[in-house]
């Protein structure tokens, strides 16, 4: 996040696409629903589906899967053709502004309606909203970032907040919502295939000169592969060994039939984890890791706080934490960690990672947590981005045109598909699905229909149903709703025995290698029929 969460109580409108935040981010959603019920802001949604934030939304965008820079063109179309971009902002803190410009002058809201199915007059709306309000807030998630045009939609997110002037100030900002408690930890410490912590550039000469010194190693200066493409290279023999820790990618990843047959494939499987995942039982190897209540260390939030963990009990057996395993590991492979704790770790990364220079246990032990960048001791952390100037030092206005997603309905496969979470259940259910209370109020897994979908299909609230796609099929129970958009299905993910991730198509973004999980063909087939007919 560009801007700190409490931000929200500061923010006039908020613009939500991509994202549900009442189900998956609850403690923001429910933020942002009280500033606008008791706060007065207003809201535009965006989304495929009407989620419980759209009831109160003074504009809500139904928009077709996939049509997201269509949309965001659109209402920036709006913007500068009734002059209420920010000149002032534009003129001081852009570049590149004339050519975007070009771009977004094709976007009418007539061709903006044409491709995304919104209503013009909706779309004129939600611009003015988002334009006219003194602080306004863009929140997305991975209704966002999971296509194949992710980097595009993301790069029109920045550039709407940008032409409004909405950047650098409390209660403004791009503010993606993390999936996971330490996704964002993970990246800033070097958890992607292109850097090191911090972002630092493995391609970058003198950045690897550094860590190669701290680590007395020598280190590749090629990007590495995502994760997909790691699954991928274990099935055609490019990747023989494969380590996977805390990760479920039989559930997880997309073409989930083909991450089988690449795990069977791999010649040396190490998983480790807290409990017996679908993944784990295609490991060598199992090494028992433990839960974030029985560690120490830090975890960085969605609005960059790191913040500590503390141990409160022992694993139990053999379970250790993880970076007792990993440097355990290291020493029998002849590299020798010497870290006696997480707060030596800790030291390293700030010796390192100039936006975490100034964190240490000691700060953060002694405060509730300290935002990113803090580049020294003394320095008491950035609660709002790019205040003043971009890190860049001008922001970049991107020209974005609209591509269709990779798959679109045609008469095999008629309706589009879209996946994601729900409110009692957590990513591939590894943990919620052995709470027995929130099992039981979500204990299996569905597909959310139109009725007039339904209708068509000759099935009832609750019948149970095959949807397919070209990689797969899986069964489960319709589930009628009015909410989401005539022609387009949503599947939740976390049911091993419905998988959705059976559906999915592995095809990535080009630039940040994201699988499109949230647009693919399928189709509905009513079993109910067949067996009628065998009567």
């Amino acid at each position: 996040m560009t801007n700190s969460i409490s931000c929200v109580e500061q923010a006039d409108a908020f613009f939500v696409i991509g994202s549900n935040p009442t189900e998956n981010h609850p403690l923001i959603g429910a933020r942002i629903l009280r500033q606008v019920t008791a706060g007065g802001a207003k809201l535009v949604v965006a989304d495929p589906r009407r989620i419980h934030l759209a009831s109160f939304a003074d504009v809500y965008l139904q928009h077709r899967c996939g049509t997201d820079v269509a949309l965001l063109n659109g209402i920036m179309n709006v913007i500068l053709e009734e002059g209420l971009e920010d000149r002032e902002f534009i003129a001081e803190r852009t570049e590149d502004f004339e050519a975007f410009r070009e771009v977004i002058a094709g976007y009418t809201p007539d061709r903006a309606e044409e491709i995304t199915g919104v209503p013009r007059d909706d779309i004129i709306r939600a611009a003015r909203i988002y334009a006219s309000s003194q602080n306004a807030m863009i929140f997305y998630a991975m209704g966002i970032t999971q296509h194949t045009t992710g980097v595009d939609n993301v790069h029109s997110c920045a550039n709407l907040a940008m032409l409004t002037g909405n950047m650098g100030r409390p209660g403004t900002g791009v503010n993606p919502l993390r999936g996971q408690n330490n996704v964002q930890g993970a990246c800033d410490l070097g958890g992607l295939p292109n850097v090191y912590s911090g972002y630092q550039k493995v391609t970058d000469p003198a950045i690897r000169e550094k860590f190669e010194k701290a680590w007395g190693v020598s280190l590749p200066g090629e990007v590495g592969l995502s994760v997909t493409e790691i699954i991928h290279g274990a099935g055609s023999g490019k990747i023989r060994g494969l380590y996977i820790m805390g990760e479920n990618p039989v559930l997880s990843d997309p073409d989930a039939h083909r991450v089988r047959e690449c795990l069977e494939k791999c010649e040396f499987l190490v998983v480790q984890d807290i409990f017996m995942t679908d993944t784990a039982e295609y490991a060598d190897v199992i090494l028992p890791g433990v839960s974030f209540a029985e560690k120490d260390g830090t975890f960085t939030n969605t609005e960059r706080r790191i913040q500590r963990i503390r141990k409160a009990g022992d694993g139990p057996g053999e379970s250790r934490q993880d970076w007792e395993i990993i440097t355990l590991l290291a020493g029998r492979m002849g590299y020798e960690m010497k870290y006696d704790s997480p707060s030596a770790i800790m030291d390293e990364m700030a010796r390192m990672t100039p936006i975490y220079g100034g964190v240490s246990f000691k700060r953060l032990d002694e405060s509730c947590g300290l935002q990113w960048p803090c580049p020294d001791d003394g320095h008491p952390g950035t609660p709002v981005l790019h205040a003043g100037t971009f890190s860049r030092g001008k922001g970049k206005f991107f020209p974005v045109p609209y591509k269709a997603p990779d798959e679109e309905p045609d008469d095999e496969y008629p309706f589009t598909l879209t996946t994601g979470r729900i409110y009692f259940h957590f990513h591939t259910g590894t943990m919620t699905r052995r709470t027995v209370a929130l099992d039981r109020e979500a204990p299996e897994c569905y597909v959310e229909m139109n009725p007039e979908d339904a209708e068509a299909l000759g099935a009832s609230d609750r019948d149970m149903v095959s949807v397919t796609t070209r990689r797969g099929s899986i069964r489960v129970r319709v589930f009628l709703t009015p909410g989401i958009r005539k022609g387009t299905i949503f599947v939740p993910f976390h049911f091993r025995e419905a998988a959705a991730n059976v559906l999915t198509n592995p095809v990535l973004d080009p630039t940040a290698k994201i699988p499109e999980y949230k647009v693919c063909a399928a189709r509905v087939e009513l079993e109910r029929k067949e067996e009628d007919e065998e009567g």
